[in-house]
């Protein structure tokens, strides 16, 4: 996909860690998912660009973009919401890549994604600890570790795996960066960008997983709908 930055950021991105991190962790999972099984069918809900499509797609045996009405590339569309027309128990796999603190109300998104997911199936989700305001169109909710654990598991997901990418000490400077690079002009951004994201990367190893676990700008969680 051409200028899919998400999928290839540059090393003069100004969310080059962040992104890489994040591409390299859903690719896995999907990966730990579809190696045995790769006639899954997957939901991404929120789609946006679908920027790990390429990817993902022939790793499954259907792969579904939801998304608002607004985004002309989703297949099925939703309202704010978040109610598809989906039936029950339709997904293998739901994807949510960086749309939970975008959604009018968390509960109802985690809700119909529950629904639509068969029992035992993999919700892959991805939202933000610490980090700035993004609007697309909506920014509403940031989590600490534990509140995202228990806003997940209240809606009936079992959780198998947590964890936080971008520690303590890198998303600080990260949030640095972005306060500078919105003050510099567009031509110093791509080389500011290219010391911060250098200095991110390091600082990161500062902070051990556990630490990381708990406090970071990124949490990558997977969980199952019961049985």
């Amino acid at each position: 996909m051409k200028g899919n930055d998400r999928l290839n950021p540059t090393i003069f991105h100004t969310r080059y860690v962040h992104l890489t991190h994040l591409r390299d962790a859903t690719i896995k999972v999907i990966n730990q998912l579809t190696t045995n099984s790769p006639n899954k069918l997957l939901v991404d809900f929120g789609c946006g660009d679908m920027p790990y499509r390429s990817v993902i797609e022939p790793k499954v045996g259907k792969y579904l973009g939801v998304d608002l009405e607004m985004n002309p590339k989703a297949e099925h569309h939703i309202d704010f919401d978040s109610k598809t027309t989906l039936p029950d128990n339709y997904a293998d796999i739901v994807l949510s890549n960086q749309v939970l603190e975008h959604v009018d109300s968390p509960a109802g998104y985690l809700q119909e994604a529950l629904r639509i997911l068969k029992p035992g199936g993999t919700l892959i989700l991805t939202t933000h600890g610490y980090w700035f305001y993004h609007p697309t169109p909506n920014d509403y909710w940031r989590w600490t570790s534990a509140g995202l654990r228990k806003t997940v598991e209240k809606e009936g997901f079992i959780i198998s795996s947590f964890h936080g990418i971008m520690g303590l000490a890198a998303s600080g400077l990260q949030l640095l960066q972005d306060a500078i690079a919105v003050k510099m002009p567009k031509f110093l951004i791509p080389p500011f960008a290219l010391v911060m994201q250098g200095m991110i990367g390091l600082f990161n190893k500062i902070n051990s997983q556990s630490q990381r676990d708990r406090d970071a700008s990124l949490y990558v969680v997977i969980a199952t709908k019961p049985i």
